[in-house]
Order: structure tokens, then sequence, then C-alpha cells
């Protein structure tokens, strides 16, 4: 059913799928940002374009040589953000001393970013509402206590840390603020599951954009599922100014970097157990619905096929039904005549 229903669709598109796989589907993550102003935010921004040209090598000393060429000017840098998954360009001054732009950075798939966590449903007393976490706006964005690999890789995590305290990295997208949350997984708090709350993964549970941003346009949705055709032209990115005060106060990346989901400050984190007041929500934007559906549809076809090949394998084919026991039930044996008792008076016609 999802493949026909997927050709269908690439039918209606102008076969879209087909264009989004000859995009770039990596970029240099940013681990780390030692300057507050400069407005890129680690883990969500990943620069996918320098100076109007995609970049399509992982050699960073190609990267590094393209900004000392421009010290004492500016560099153009290419963003693709995980929060909506938009793109955008941000014109950055390059001291002529340091000729450092103060980043750390990682050559990493753009598809990491969609490895996030949804907090659906929070049932009343489970460990998700002790430690504060906030339905449909919180997302689980990773741990400092491990790896995580794939959609069973927060369950697995999970198992290892029952009775435990497991630090975890939630972003909050009504506030626009990542905090690290202490929860402490448990099988006994009267519920299903050992942190007792409704996760919801894939292509419809991305992160969406800020409510903060505004809306550049009627019809703009809330969610852009084109994570292999970021790295198109740098025609495609919004462009944004230089600063006017020619700041150039940039500070060199230390060498003992790590990975950091966020510049985690700011508003401090809602209490424990009280969900905060929820004004009015503004307009979420994105872009073409269509590349959301496309990613859902892929992720079913792929539960589709697995399945497919698990009964496919098996060679032995299933055993035949058991034979009804005994045929229909015969009719009874016809009663023999009773004789006629001696003496007994025949019928008189």
């Amino acid at each position: 059913m999802f493949n026909a229903l997927n050709r269908y669709l690439s039918r209606l598109d102008g076969d879209a799928r087909t264009q989004q796989k000859d995009g770039h589907g990596y970029g240099f993550q940013v681990l780390r940002n030692t300057n507050l102003e400069l407005g890129i935010e680690p883990w969500f921004d990943f620069i996918v374009g320098i100076n109007g040209r995609v970049i399509d090598n992982p050699d960073p000393r190609l990267f590094a040589q393209e900004v000392r060429n421009c010290a004492g000017g500016t560099v153009a840098l290419g963003l693709w953000s995980a929060k909506g998954q938009r793109t955008r360009v941000l014109h950055i001054p390059v001291p002529a001393d340091t000729r450092s732009l103060g980043l750390s950075l990682q050559w990493t798939p753009l598809a990491v970013a969609s490895n996030v966590w949804h907090v659906l449903d929070v049932p009343a007393n489970s460990p998700a509402d002790h430690a504060g976490l906030l339905p449909y706006s919180d997302y689980i964005l990773g741990t400092p206590d491990g790896i995580l690999h794939g959609e069973s890789g927060l369950g697995e995590l999970v198992d290892d840390y029952i009775g435990r305290p497991l630090k975890l990295w939630v972003y909050n997208n009504e506030y626009n603020v990542t905090r690290e949350v202490e929860i402490v997984p448990s099988r006994e708090w009267g519920g299903e599951g050992a942190l007792g709350c409704v996760l919801g993964y894939g292509a419809l549970h991305r992160l969406p954009a800020p409510l903060s941003e505004p809306v550049h346009a009627p019809g703009e949705t809330m969610f852009d599922g084109d994570m292999s055709g970021t790295g198109a032209g740098a025609d495609q990115f919004t462009s944004l100014e230089p600063p006017s005060d020619g700041s150039n106060a940039f500070v060199p990346a230390s060498s003992n970097e790590f990975l950091v989901p966020a510049q985690m400050v700011g508003t401090p984190p809602p209490p424990a157990g009280s969900a905060p007041p929820r004004g009015k929500k503004k307009e979420r934007h994105g872009h073409a619905p269509k590349r959301m559906m496309d990613d859902y549809f892929a992720e079913e076809e792929k539960k589709s096929r697995e399945l497919d090949g698990n009964i496919a394998a098996s060679k032995t084919p299933p055993p035949p039904p058991p034979k009804a026991s005994g045929g229909p039930p015969k009719a009874a044996p016809p009663k023999a005549e009773q004789p006629k008792a001696e003496g007994a008076d025949d019928d008189v016609d």
C-alpha cells in the first residue's frame, strides 16, 4: 500500500524524491560557541555553505583556509538549523589578528538532528511528571550519560538506569530553551513505561521552529521534512547583513571541546510538577508539507518491507489444518417391529 502511495506522490511533485537524493546531507555541526553574541546555536546549527558556495568536502583545513582568506573582512556562512529545518546566511566579521571565529565544528550528517523524542503525554505522579517534563512542547535531544542510536536508543539507555538518576538534555520549543533534566526511571510508579510518558519519534516529531520567529509568508506550515536537499545553493538562504558596530570580539576555540546541545543560559526551567502558564500561541511556519509526508511514508514503507522480508525468510510452509475426526453424523438404525402378543385382537374392517 505504501509503495503505491509513494509512487503516486512522486508523480505529483515531479519525482521530487529523486531530486532530494542529489542534495548534500552533511555539514559542519557547531559543537561549541565561545562567543554568546554570535547568533549560532551549538548542536542545532550546521554550516552547510561558505561565501555563497556549498560545502561538499569534509576537510576542515579547506574551511579554515577560506575563513583565513577573509581576515579583516566578513565571511558569509550558510547555516541550516534543526529548529524547523531552515537555512539562512549569516555575515560574520573575521578578526585580522586571531583569524578565528571561536567555533568548534564536526563534519556530521544532517540526519542526526532528527534523532529526537517528542514528549506527547505525561501522566500524573509518573517519573516524567516528577522530573518536570512538559507534554507536547518538550523534546529529548540526548544525554551526557551515553550516545543514543536510532529509535530504540533511548529505551535501551533507560533500561540501564532503572532506579538510578538519568540526565537528559531537553529542548522546549515554546520557550526556546534547552535545559538539563534529571529523571529516575521506575517500573513501580503505577503506570506503563519506565519514564512514565508517551514519546513520539520520526518525521512527524522533528523540532519545530521557535514560536518567536515571524511568519514570512502566508500559507507556510510548521515543518520542512527535506533533510537531504538542505545543501543547495546559497540562493536558498535568508541573508542577514553584517553587524553595524563592526565588533570583532571573538575567542578562539579551546582544545578540550565537547558536545553540548545549547548554551544553557537565560530563562530558568519551570518548577517540577507544575506546568507554566501558556499564552496564545503564535502562528508557526516552515516549508512544503509534502516533504514531511514523504518522510513519513518512507518510514512506513521501510517497516513494511522489513515485515515482508521476515515472512519471506521462512521457507517452511505452514502445516495443513488438522483433519476433522469422524464423518458426518449417521442416522440411527430403524427400530425392529415388536411381535404381537398372543391373543391380541386383529383390527376389524
